[in-house]
């Protein structure tokens, strides 16, 4: 498996991140099929075309989607019932491409134009307000959904992977964050324990203890 083959494959993918593949996301489906560890038939976002395109890049013979995967469906965006949605974020949590915006306690809406379909935000939801729309249906209903044409799905796919590496980056990037904030507040406890305290030692060695796991997530999230 080599790196140029891996990219080659991810770059024939639709990038919705939905998991369907039974991966984690594109890539690694990417990296197992260039592996040879799983066939080319189990993406259904990306179709009978898509399996088309993997077999002649990797120059195998076409399969049929596998059925275990789920079916292939037409483009599709998330829709939130806005007078039912509580505000509860798990939905903006679970989104792979932040297509999803709103905060703690106040209604969330989908950003229609960024959407991938992935289904990803739908079982999170404890009040079932989150439906699974074709975008042909969203328009008949007067839901601004940008018209894309089929052909230019490689720009489509583009799009959704810079969003999710963007995604990435931040989480990771908020991880950080969070971890120095821990690891202060863990030195400032450090230095304000009195040394007079006879339980100090014992104090002592709980947040020393502490400051060392905080520091090993920190080097592993960088």
């Amino acid at each position: 498996m080599t790196a140029a083959l891996v990219a080659a494959i991810d770059a024939l993918l639709p990038q919705t991140q939905c998991t369907r593949c039974g991966f984690e996301g594109c890539r690694p489906y990417a990296e197992a099929v260039a592996a040879g560890r799983t066939e080319i038939n189990r993406c259904p976002p990306g179709g009978d075309a898509g399996v088309d395109r993997l077999a002649g890049l990797l120059g195998r013979s076409g399969l049929p989607l596998d059925p275990a995967c789920g079916p292939s469906l037409p483009p599709s965006a998330a829709v939130i019932d806005e007078t039912a949605c509580i505000g509860c974020t798990l939905c903006i949590q679970a989104c792979p491409v932040d297509a999803i915006v709103g905060a703690a306690k106040v209604m969330h809406t989908v950003l229609l134009d960024t959407c991938t379909g992935c289904e990803l935000c739908v079982p999170p939801c404890p009040v079932d307000c989150i439906s699974i729309v074709p975008v042909r249906e969203l328009r008949s209903r007067r839901f601004e959904v940008p018209e894309r044409d089929p052909a230019d799905w490689r720009n489509a796919a583009n799009a959704a992977r810079t969003r999710f590496e963007a995604r990435r980056r931040r989480l990771a990037r908020e991880t950080l964050e969070r971890e120095a904030r821990l690891v202060r507040k863990a030195e400032h406890k450090l230095e304000s324990l009195p040394p007079d305290d006879p339980d100090g030692a014992r104090k002592r060695a709980v947040i020393e203890a502490a400051l060392a796991r905080a520091r090993a997530r920190r080097a592993t999230a960088a």
